[in-house]
């Protein structure tokens, strides 16, 4: 899999630019600001409609524009190419469109260009808040399973809903207004909010087994002389983790009902898969908070390593985004990384100077700067020994 051609249209810094590109590697050069995260973020929002550099969509409009398309030229499945189109306008619907049809939305996109990206902002994942692990699991299981799309959102309104009776009945009772009459219907949502959070813990669970000898494969590929990896998904509520969507729908009816009266006092949703964690080990103890800086870096690579050989273990090869990761490396851990990562189909790697691209990848360079991009020499591999 890989993009044969990226168009933007009012996307970031961007009034309008059309980047060729080509399988294997691809370097965006040029100083920062000038627009190289701009066209990855665009590659990686064509894959999960979301961006890993903010959490609503409007930043990604140009200032000035109404809305911002991107197209891009996807080829998968022995050279089928696909064309998404999307159209992001601010405080509306977003657009979506396959091979110039109408008839789709924004969701049936996701499948069809699938990719894994490092960022700087990677190290959340291991420091970060348990929110960004949520987020890291969810993401992948959509490039997995493109449905469970339609299951987080689902989750999501259902949670929305019922945190809003929540809320209601706890200002009424405050306020001495005595139980509202709107929690009768706080059973149907209850029955809705495990149902649609039973499917996605049971994924999240499964999930988090398949990625746990690779990521270990992975740390040890960057961090040889480094401890064992552990994940550990650690559901909100009590038990053991359940081995089926069965169980985990009873398990969490159980506990919304047993919590009923603490989330009517604090009006909130106390127990679910958006309260639930990842934890990530390193030996025997927890790595947030106890991994140095370097061993972080690595449990962060590893994580995304992993989804790689899972993803590319499952089906086409997915797109390799390294946006801006080298500079934040000991010169070790950026090697071994580009080793690891050099045979990928499609490598997109952002740079502020061509010399922190590692050598193992040689590829095709572009200049980004003043809102242009402009394809360079071809930057042939390096004779071994030389500089």
């Amino acid at each position: 899999m890989h993009v044969a051609h990226l168009s933007l249209a009012d996307f970031r810094s961007y009034a309008r630019v059309e980047v060729p590109l080509d399988p294997g590697v691809t370097a965006f050069v040029g100083p920062n600001g000038q627009g190289k995260t701009n066209l990855v973020e665009a590659v990686g929002y064509v894959a999960t409609l979301g961006s890993h550099r903010v959490a609503t969509d409007a930043p990604l409009i140009r200032l000035g524009a109404e809305r911002a398309v991107i197209r891009a030229s996807v080829v998968a499945g022995g050279g089928r190419a696909t064309l998404v189109e999307l159209e992001l306008t601010a405080g509306k619907a977003n657009r979506a469109r396959l091979n110039r049809s109408d008839n789709v939305r924004p969701r049936d996109v996701l499948g069809v260009l699938r990719t894994v990206l490092f960022a700087p902002e990677d190290l959340a994942l291991v420091k970060g808040d348990p929110g960004e692990r949520r987020r890291f699991l969810d993401e992948l299981l959509t490039a997995r399973t493109p449905r469970l799309a339609g299951v987080r959102s689902d989750y999501e309104r259902v949670l929305k809903q019922r945190n809003a009776l929540l809320k209601t009945a706890a200002t009424a009772r405050r306020a001495g207004g005595g139980k509202s009459a709107d929690l009768a219907t706080l059973e149907v949502w209850d029955g809705h909010l495990a149902r649609a959070g039973a499917e996605l813990t049971a994924f999240r669970i499964q999930l988090v087994a398949a990625l746990q000898p690779l990521v270990a494969e992975a740390y040890r590929q960057l961090a040889p002389d480094g401890g064992d990896t552990v994940l550990e998904y650690r559901s909100s509520f009590e038990g053991e983790l359940p081995t089926s969507r069965e169980q985990a729908e009873r398990q969490l009816l159980d506990a919304l009902q047993s919590l009923r009266r603490q989330e009517i006092e604090r009006g909130l949703t106390l127990v679910g898969p958006h309260r639930d964690e990842l934890l990530l080990r390193l030996g025997p103890l927890p790595a947030k908070g106890y991994a140095s800086h370097g061993e972080s870096w690595s449990y962060a690579l590893a994580l995304r390593l992993a989804s790689y050989e899972l993803l590319r273990a499952e089906g086409e090869e997915p797109v390799l985004v390294l946006d801006d990761v080298f500079a934040e490396l000991d010169a070790r851990r950026r090697d071994r990384l580009a080793e690891l990562v050099a045979g990928g189909e499609q490598v997109l790697v952002t740079a502020a100077v061509a010399e922190d691209v590692p050598k193992a990848l040689h590829g095709a360079r572009y200049g980004v700067s003043g809102g242009t991009v402009d394809r360079l020499t071809p930057c042939a591999p390096r004779a071994p020994g030389t500089a």
